[in-house]
């Protein structure tokens, strides 16, 4: 399957800000909110997109930062894997282009794959960051949520008929949160295919990508363990990925980070409660990388 096959862009859809180059010639997409003060890259998780940092890039912007929030390979409007490669090493490969591009030390923020791609591009040293934030993500997370996560990838891979049944999905996994009555911000998620249906936004190779948390877990450690720059966890206290327990864990393992948890949220922290987790980042921030 070519990028070509990904289907149209519903009318409504924002487009992206700049397409950045990362590494393998792929492009990717990038929304920038600010224009002066610290760097801070945003990075969402698997089968998100840039949008899912709105409101925090806005809020980032207005306290002096200039915050730039990612699609990553395979998802929203960046470039398609031409060898369908969405592995941690390609997606951390991505981070040190869009680094050397942007010229300028980052602040990491990345919720689930992004903290991943994040603490693993610091812990191993391919970036030097002015600080770390991981969002609802850490070394030893919990098996049941994350076959949540799949299984709601997963669904429809023949498409759905409509933007309703596309709602339907969606509230089906996020029942804590109210069903919006606008169907409109649905052109964000999904494309119309040629065959009439619509899909999710990522290239369904991502879903093929090879997955062990038993593989992960030794790595993700072992990078936790380098992390030398100042470090804020976020968890979301209705989470069903990250554990107490599992946050705790990379506590004792980076013993000078801060922790925050939102007690109103679940995995999607920014997204259910983005002035909890807002106030959390920028309290850390300016303690750590305070703005210009």
């Amino acid at each position: 399957m070519t990028e070509a096959d990904r289907g149209a862009r519903l009318e409504g859809a924002p487009e992206p800000h700049k397409m950045i180059s990362a590494s393998g010639g792929v492009q990717v997409a990038a929304d920038i909110y600010g224009h002066s003060g610290p760097l801070v890259i945003l990075q969402h998780g698997g089968g998100q997109t840039r949008h899912a940092w709105k409101g925090a890039g806005q809020k980032l912007a207005e306290a002096g930062y200039v915050a730039v929030s990612l699609d990553a390979r395979g998802h929203g409007d960046s470039d398609w894997a031409p060898d369908g490669d969405y592995s941690n090493d390609a997606l951390v490969e991505d981070l040190v282009a869009v680094v050397e591009n942007l010229g300028q030390r980052p602040i990491l923020v990345g919720a689930s794959m992004g903290g991943g791609t994040s603490l693993t591009a610091v812990g191993e040293a391919r970036v030097a960051a002015e600080a770390l934030v991981l969002v609802d993500t850490a070394p030893r997370i919990e098996a049941g949520g994350v076959r949540k996560i799949r299984d709601f990838m997963g669904q429809a891979p023949d498409g759905f008929a409509s933007l309703e049944e596309v709602s339907d999905a969606i509230s089906n996994y996020q029942p804590h949160r109210k069903r919006p009555r606008n169907l409109e911000g649905l052109a964000k998620n999904v494309r119309l295919w040629p065959d009439g249906r619509y899909r999710w936004h990522w290239d369904p190779e991502f879903m093929k990508r090879k997955r062990s948390l038993a593989d992960r877990l030794p790595r993700q450690e072992d990078a936790a363990k380098n992390v030398k720059c100042p470090s804020l966890l976020v968890r979301g206290g209705l989470s069903d990925v990250l554990s107490e327990e599992g946050a705790q864990a990379y506590l004792e393992l980076v013993p000078h980070s801060e922790y925050s948890n939102v007690g109103e949220a679940a995995h999607m922290v920014a997204g259910d409660r983005n002035d909890i987790f807002v106030s959390s980042v920028l309290s850390f921030l300016s303690k750590v990388a305070p703005p210009n």
